[in-house]
């Protein structure tokens, strides 16, 4: 069954509600305030989604499948083109960072707050366990099985610490915090996805193959 299309104010919710949920967080926001900031009464907010956790949980779902399938079609390729020796360690780390810098570049607004969003989420012992198993587990787990085909013989609990540190990394980058910029004196930016990225896969992948080597 096809979904239905969402109406020109219900996605204006949404966008009003991503960017707000993103910049204070769950709690620090109102059903009120969103819908003040997309203009239409509280109770057409309602009606469209429900209570406010209806509405943050709707938010969060939103991208996530367009996410998934970036990534997921970037796994694909990568695997394809390696043949049967199957991709690096590099490559795979790539096909699932690589998505994310090519969103935060789009210059859409909504992809820098979905993607803040899923910042804060990760980082909470609340909201991370409620939320990110639902949408992402299956796509984190596909992708760590071709991180164990790229380094035989590594123990899963290598793999699952190491993708925890990848994830802790990721998490920063999405949230552009500013902190590199103030302590690098501005010769960093976390604007600059290209660098955080270009960075992030061979440190991530030097990381994987120090723990994971069988011969440690």
């Amino acid at each position: 069954m096809s979904r239905k299309k969402p109406s020109p104010k219900s996605e204006r919710i949404l966008d009003v509600a991503e960017e707000l949920f993103a910049l204070h967080g769950y709690d620090g926001v109102t059903l009120r305030q969103i819908a003040k900031g997309a203009g239409v009464d509280v109770a057409l907010a309602s009606y469209h989604f429900g209570k406010k956790l209806d509405l943050f949980n709707a938010v969060f779902e939103r991208r996530a499948g367009e996410l998934n399938e970036a990534r997921l079609s970037a796994l694909r390729e990568c695997q394809e083109k390696a043949g049967k020796e199957g991709p690096s360690v590099e490559q795979v780390i790539e096909a699932f960072l690589r998505p994310l810098e090519i969103a935060q570049e789009t210059g859409d607004k909504g992809w820098t707050n979905y993607l803040a969003l899923i910042a804060y989420i990760n980082n909470s012992p609340y909201w991370g366990e409620k939320m990110m198993s639902k949408l992402f587990d299956k796509l984190v787990l596909e992708f760590i099985e071709a991180l164990r085909r790229a380094l035989p013989g590594s123990r899963d609990e290598d793999l699952f610490w190491c993708y925890h540190n990848l994830s802790g990394a990721r998490t920063l980058t999405l949230a552009q915090t500013g902190r590199i910029d103030k302590l690098s004196a501005g010769k960093c930016l976390s604007s600059d996805f290209r660098a955080a990225y270009d960075h992030m896969i061979p440190f991530t992948a030097a990381g994987f193959r120090q723990v994971c080597s069988a011969e440690k």
